[in-house]
């Protein structure tokens, strides 16, 4: 029998009457080394639950295993510290999980096989599925309620009535995790939509919604599907997240709160969406394609009720007045925003360039057609493709089927333009200095899209190259995994540089602490501090620095380095203690 069992209108735990007051607080966007503070503020807020997706495309990144239990993917450990906490756990194991989170959380291997029909009963998927269940719920049964471990529920799918109507791949998911021993409750999470819980929910299991606002007309929703059960808002959306190129969404907290005060007044439970939301370190972050593709930033501070570094927001206090008319809250103080590191200036006084050391970086696939990157097994990061061009003068390079998702293009060496899939591009006037002048090609990987029907669209050049209408032959398709560790770097000198390039500087830390990079007068790339990967910059905004916890520093001499893709005005960079996440858009 479960832990967590239902009523005509609410939930037992254990026989004893039960409210979910919980938070969304992904394990894998917060570094290991900050979980405890994480899980601790979760408590003094008055939360007595904490929410997490696990996303299948880290934890089994090759298609036979092995399953990834280690670091940022400690699950067990992050399970381990809810419960010395005191808290419980829902889990969202998808397979889906959107979570703006890079291809929604389904692998690439399994994504990039076109002929594959995503969350459905098609065998190829639910056999991938239960091949990861397998691997996957060995781990986490200690952790069930069933074994005195703190998960009292587990996710069916995510927002399932949004994408399809395969009631008989719910009911493949649902059988999957009973027959490897889950005996806790589950539930479906859909929209607070008619069709959308129509289509997402499954007979015996507890149905919940996802909204942010209208608490009375989606609570009513919830009760029109299911006149009986408890009401239970599984994402309450107090916040957003951003996309390159616009506004930093921000919710204001009285606002956010009165809605909460309205769940929570008419019996419901609730799981806060984000209670803290953490960062899309390295290439993790998603992306949106509706009208146009959309990648999402590096930051998922998301306005939540913890800030990106941890410290209690405007929301924090105004949740933790609400939750305390409703709920016991911790008779503990309130807790202080973290040390931040004094302002440090780095000085990037060293650089390897990208281009000409693509060849010791990895091998080249030499065809007559670009191939993708995932043909490569390249699906995060970037992809050289070079080739020659036939004729000189002024002419249209043709992308017949575009490119997925930036290129940067190279004559010679010398940067001719950028081609981006968020505009539509497919063609580029270049002028060709000579015969057989190189042309370069160099592809980034934005983000996989995490949501909706363009999930697993492929990366890199996408077909045909042409110039002046004919078709370029005889490419060297290079996967390009960025390594600073491997470069050959030299002392920077004084010449601007306006051509793809890592450059590395270090900087003294006395007591590691919280900062944030910020890069005024750096246009595009990555960043690294002591080979950990921060993540992605833009000066398109709107975020303006990046989050570096402090567990990535450590006493004495650190190294920043910056994959710049185009130029840079300036020579260093800053850590700061104050984050900029661009311009505000209250919703």
């Amino acid at each position: 029998m479960p832990a967590l069992t239902t009523t005509s209108d609410g939930f037992l735990l254990h026989g004893e009457p039960f409210r979910i007051i919980s938070g969304a607080l992904h394990y894998f966007r917060v570094h290991p080394g900050l979980w405890s503070d994480r899980l601790r503020k979760a408590r003094l807020m008055g939360l007595n639950t904490v929410e997490t997706y696990i996303p299948w495309n880290h934890h089994q990144p090759y298609p036979e295993g092995p399953l990834v239990l280690d670091g940022f993917l400690d699950l067990p450990r992050f399970l381990r510290l809810a419960q010395d906490e005191g808290l419980r756990v829902l889990l969202r194991p998808g397979p889906f999980i959107c979570a703006e989170w890079d291809g929604g959380g389904l692998p690439d291997w399994l994504t990039s096989d076109p002929d594959i029909r995503l969350r459905t009963c098609d065998p190829r998927f639910t056999g991938a599925v239960d091949r990861y269940l397998d691997l996957l719920l060995p781990a986490l049964r200690p952790h069930l309620a069933a074994a005195g471990g703190p998960v009292i529920g587990v996710q069916v799918e995510n927002e399932y009535g949004a994408y399809g109507d395969d009631s008989a791949y719910l009911k493949h998911l649902a059988d999957a995790f009973r027959a490897r021993g889950v005996e806790e409750l589950l539930f479906t999470c859909d929209q607070a939509d008619p069709e959308h819980l129509a289509t997402g929910s499954l007979p015996g299991v507890l149905v919940t919604g996802t909204f942010g606002s209208r608490i009375e007309q989606s609570l009513a929703r919830l009760r029109e599907h299911r006149p009986e059960g408890p009401l239970f808002c599984a994402e309450f959306w107090i916040g957003w997240f951003d996309h390159w190129g616009g506004p930093h969404h921000v919710r204001d907290a009285a606002d956010a709160a009165a809605d909460l005060d309205r769940l929570l007044s008419a019996g419901a439970s609730v799981n806060i969406y984000m209670f803290h939301g953490g960062t899309n370190f390295g290439f993790a972050n998603g992306a949106n394609h509706k009208h146009a593709y959309t990648p999402t930033v590096t930051s998922y501070d998301y306005d939540a009720a913890l800030t990106e570094c941890g410290d209690p927001g405007p929301k924090y206090h105004a949740f933790r007045e609400v939750i305390a008319r409703h709920a016991t809250v911790p008779d503990e103080p309130v807790p202080a925003p973290g040390p931040k590191l004094p302002p440090t200036p780095v000085e990037l006084d060293s650089r390897a360039d990208l281009l000409p050391l693509a060849a010791s970086l990895a091998a080249a696939v030499r065809t007559d057609v670009p191939v993708t990157m995932d043909e490569l097994g390249q699906r995060t990061g970037y992809a050289l493709y070079r080739t020659t061009l036939p004729a000189e003068g002024d002419g249209l390079l043709h992308f017949a089927r575009g490119v997925g998702d930036r290129a940067q293009v190279f004559v010679d060496g010398a940067p001719v333009g950028v081609l981006e899939s968020e505009r539509h591009d497919v063609s580029l006037p270049v002028r060709v200095p000579r015969p057989g002048a190189a042309l370069e090609v160099l592809v980034e990987n934005m983000g996989g899209v995490n949501y909706g029907p363009r999930i697993g669209a492929p990366k890199g050049l996408l077909g045909p190259v042409s110039f002046n209408g004919t078709d370029l032959t005889g490419w060297d398709c290079r996967p390009l995994p960025p390594d600073p560790d491997a470069l050959p770097f030299a002392p920077a000198g004084d010449t601007p540089v306006t051509v793809p390039a890592f450059h590395r500087g270090t900087f003294e830390v006395g007591t590691p602490a919280d900062a944030f990079l910020a890069l005024p007068g750096w246009t595009k790339g990555q960043a690294w501090i002591n080979g950990f990967h921060l993540g992605r910059y833009w000066n398109r905004g709107p975020q303006r620095t990046l989050y570096v916890p402090a567990p990535v520093l450590r006493p004495g001499s650190n190294e920043l380095v910056l994959l710049e893709l185009h130029g840079s005005t300036a020579t260093r960079a800053l850590l700061t203690d104050t984050p900029d996440l661009g311009p505000e858009n209250t919703w």
